[in-house]
């Protein structure tokens, strides 16, 4: 089928383009020539081609005309303008493309990319242009890396892939009744592990893979020995955002067969790398069962296809995938899956934030079409009332004030990614504003550092406002001094042993772990000091434990043994700075979805939470609702 489409799109095509070569790479149709003028001068054709087969067109010139590369980076370097301070070139024979890395790709591509388009008439080359973060990613480097070096066999997995998704046009209609249903695998009725299943006549697709870092034990996986899942018939799968209780198990996907794509972000692809590098090193670490390796990590990066909001494709013969703002962490998405043509539309939020924040935008509510909604509930109860942003703030610059005064030390354990951007971004401002910056310092331990230099390579995915500073090296609020970073057990201690009021953010953001756990054994004891909660603390964590008032609790020492501490500090519980929104606010989202949905399925929440909410739903707005418990099927159309 994808030949005979090739042969009829390449019989489209006049002479004069020269064309060498068409194939389907993924979602995309990429034609090879010998004179990409042809088509530069004929701007229409290539509109015609995506209009009659959806797909996009990458134009790329034969090997034979490309400019050799040493020759062609001095026509770069030549044409692109000091200021966009260009920090990496890096040239792909195997696809005809050469990657820029710029501090500032805007001045690379240059008004309605005239840049970039002189540079193609120049070089030949197709070029791709990334920006290099203000503050240096390891990890971003890392995943850019990966996709770099291995550009031939990705080459070939895209052009296996799009052989299985041809244009919608030569798909043939199959006989016998067509069908939806969705599976829950995980993160029904309880917060962790999500993974639902996505079943059509046609296709199977697992959006989130997720694990529940809060328990060891079968039950932090989700049910792959479900008989509706079977990893050999998966043909994608989808990530809604880096979270480990959303994506911490898809490398094990690769680990034991999976060979398909997985489509996210940009942003959750390096933020979710991050924190599976990090979940492998925790476990070898404390000498745990250790799920999957480096080596599956880097298999999820080859197989991943980055897309941004907004933007439709193609990922099986009967689905198609758009990625949608959900304001929770950077990149985070709300799913829409069109099925069929027209068959059945189907929006999963993944985590929300539906009224936006200090980093993020609202979540997005406006759709084509829609259905049926699944949707998060880990603040659905009717109790769950989270106070204003501004209250939280407020009392958080109090307790600073205080520490201050008193030369005392704040403990904050946060999520390395969202939530400790959000607070920097909040105290960075008062610090700023009340001229503090020479009277405490913040001290960043854990994976903030490297979490927060991949907000700084994708600022498209943050505020107006927040992008608008990072663009302003002196204004970027990521950068002030104000903040310093933790690398060692030494600089951890050197904090401790501080005189000096200090304030400190340490991951983990439960006290499953990690060095935020270190700190609060020697910061307990002493009454004077703070330990401050700004992210939800799961059911059998250290966190809640602490947090619901235990005077007492067992940690282990030095030697490795467990001993008590007494927990005499002041704790405090800021609602008000959650990625989630609260009972409220997601009243307020289904009612605002639009268009109204037929149904609306509730999962990601504790069991009453889900009923709640489902509930609550059913009554205001006359839809049906239900709460699906683990393992149950739910057939949609």
């Amino acid at each position: 089928m994808a030949q005979s489409f090739l042969e009829e799109l390449k019989a489209e095509l006049p002479e004069d383009a020269d064309v060498t070569k068409a194939q389907l790479e993924g979602s995309r149709i990429v034609i090879y020539t010998k004179t990409p003028e042809y088509f530069a001068d004929h701007p229409d054709l290539i509109k015609k081609l995506v209009s009659r087969y959806k797909k996009r067109i990458d134009l790329r010139a034969h090997p034979s005309i490309l400019l050799e590369t040493a020759t062609a980076e001095k026509f770069i370097k030549e044409l692109i303008p000091k200021e966009a301070e260009i920090t990496d070139i890096i040239f792909m024979p195997e696809v005809s493309k050469v990657i820029i890395e710029a501090k500032k790709p805007g001045l690379v591509i240059g008004k309605s990319g005239k840049t970039l388009h002189e540079l193609k008439r120049l070089i030949k080359w197709a070029p791709h242009v990334e920006r290099t973060p203000s503050i240096p990613s390891q990890i971003t480097k890392v995943v850019r890396n990966v996709l770099y070096t291995n550009a031939e066999e990705r080459r070939k997995f895209l052009e296996s892939l799009g052989k299985k998704v041809p244009p919608k046009k030569l798909v043939e209609e199959e006989s016998g009744e067509k069908w939806v249903r969705v599976t829950a695998l995980g993160g029904f009725r309880e917060v962790g592990r999500s993974a639902i299943l996505v079943q059509t006549n046609e296709s199977q697709v697992l959006v989130d893979c997720g694990v529940n870092v809060a328990i060891e034990s079968v039950q932090s996986y989700p049910y792959f020995n479900a008989p509706e899942f079977d990893i050999n018939t998966l043909d994608a799968v989808i990530v809604t955002h880096a979270h480990l209780d959303h994506s911490g198990l898809i490398p094990y996907l690769y680990k034991y067969g999976y060979k398909g794509p997985v489509y996210s972000t940009p942003a959750t692809r390096d933020l979710m790398t991050l924190l599976q590098l990090d979940y492998v090193e925790i476990a070898q670490r404390e000498a745990k069962k250790i799920p999957y390796t480096q080596k599956d990590i880097e298999d999820a990066i080859k197989h991943s296809i980055a897309i941004d909001y907004g933007e439709v494709t193609d990922i099986t013969p009967d689905i198609r995938l758009t990625l949608y703002n959900a304001g929770h962490i950077l990149g985070s998405s709300q799913v829409h899956l069109h099925v069929g043509e027209g068959l059945h539309n189907l929006i999963y939020t993944g985590d929300l934030k539906a009224e936006g924040s200090r980093l993020f935008g609202p979540a997005e509510t406006e759709f084509m079409r829609l259905e049926t909604l699944i949707m998060e509930s880990t603040y659905g109860g009717k109790a769950d009332f989270q106070p204003p942003r501004g209250e939280s703030e407020k009392r958080l610059f109090e307790i600073i004030e205080e520490a201050i005064k008193t030369k005392a030390k704040v403990l904050i354990p946060v999520l390395a990614v969202g939530r400790a951007q959000e607070v920097m971004v909040i105290i960075e401002e008062f610090a700023r504003r009340k001229k503090l910056e020479n009277s405490f310092n913040i001290y960043l331990d854990g994976m903030i550092w490297d979490a927060t230099a991949i907000h700084t390579a994708y600022p498209e995915y943050l505020s107006e406002s927040i992008r608008q500073r990072i663009f302003h090296e002196d204004e970027n609020p990521f950068l002030n001094p104000i903040f310093k970073r933790v690398g060692s057990q030494k600089e951890r201690m050197e904090v401790i042993e501080s005189s000096e009021p200090v304030l400190i953010m340490a991951t983990s953001g439960m006290l499953t772990g990690g060095p935020s756990v270190e700190y609060l054994k020697h910061l307990a004891e002493t009454k004077k000091n703070w330990l401050v909660f700004v992210s939800y603390q799961g059911e059998g964590t250290l966190g809640r434990r602490v947090q619901k008032g235990w005077d007492k609790i067992t940690l282990e020492n030095e030697k490795g043994k467990q001993e008590v501490t007494e927990i005499k500090l002041h704790i405090e519980t800021l609602e008000g700075f959650s990625g989630h929104s609260d009972r409220e606010a997601l009243m307020r989202f289904a009612e605002k979805v639009s268009p109204r949905p037929d149904r609306v399925l509730v999962c990601h929440g504790d069991n009453n939470k889900c009923l709640d909410l489902a509930s609550s739903i059913h009554k205001a707005f006359n839809v049906d609702t239900y709460a699906p418990k683990n393992l149950e099927t739910i057939r949609l159309r």
